[in-house]
């Protein structure tokens, strides 16, 4: 027997998230048709499309928003440091800690020559154009401790070298190999104030 092909479809395309294989992508789509309401599920494929046209990028740092620019780099309050991070949820991740209170800088990615991904292709280019622009006191690197991180770390160091801005990198109380975004506060605490030169 085969399954109606609006269910196959909503199987294969709950199949499309990481980790959801087929039978726990059969599970959801039954729990879908059978358990949920008609407007929970409108509700829901109504935010799945707000995501796409509604969510963007930050025109200065990269973070995910719903405006042009964020509320982290329209606020006058912050310091005047650049935090450089891989991803978006990394920023939520040192917001969560209350240490620090600088800006950010989202590069959407980390180079790594084996997946064919070059300096162009992450969001390093308008790093630089801020540093030269805005003149922060330092920029903090908070790529992980992983091959593609370090290689990440030390060509935006190479870049920035030459100027007048302090380039430090994290202390790693987080685990080599180890995402940012699964550490807890104590650990992103301590890796800010481990930061050293580079």
């Amino acid at each position: 027997m085969k399954y109606p092909e609006a269910l196959t479809k909503l199987i294969e395309s709950f199949q499309m998230y990481p980790g959801i294989g087929p039978k726990t992508a059969e599970r959801l789509a039954f729990f879908t048709f059978f358990k949920l309401r008609d407007e929970d599920i409108v509700r829901f494929s109504q935010s799945l499309l707000n995501l796409k046209t509604e969510v963007k990028h930050c025109s200065r740092c990269g973070v995910l928003t719903d405006r042009e620019t964020c509320d982290i780099c329209t606020d006058s309050e912050r310091r005047s440091t650049i935090l450089v991070v891989e991803s978006s949820r990394d920023v939520l991740a040192f917001e969560k800690t209350n240490q620090y209170n600088g800006r950010y800088h989202v590069l959407n990615g980390l180079i790594s020559p084996l997946k064919g991904i070059s300096p162009k292709e992450v969001n390093i280019k308008s790093l630089l154009q801020r540093v030269e622009s805005e003149k922060p006191e330092e920029v903090i690197i908070a790529t992980a401790a992983t091959v593609e991180g370090e290689m990440t770390a030390m060509y935006i160091k190479k870049q920035l070298e030459n100027g007048n801005t302090k380039v430090t990198r994290i202390g790693y109380g987080l685990p080599a190999g180890g995402d940012i975004e699964y550490a807890d506060e104590i650990t992103l605490i301590k890796s800010l104030e481990g930061r050293r030169d580079m």
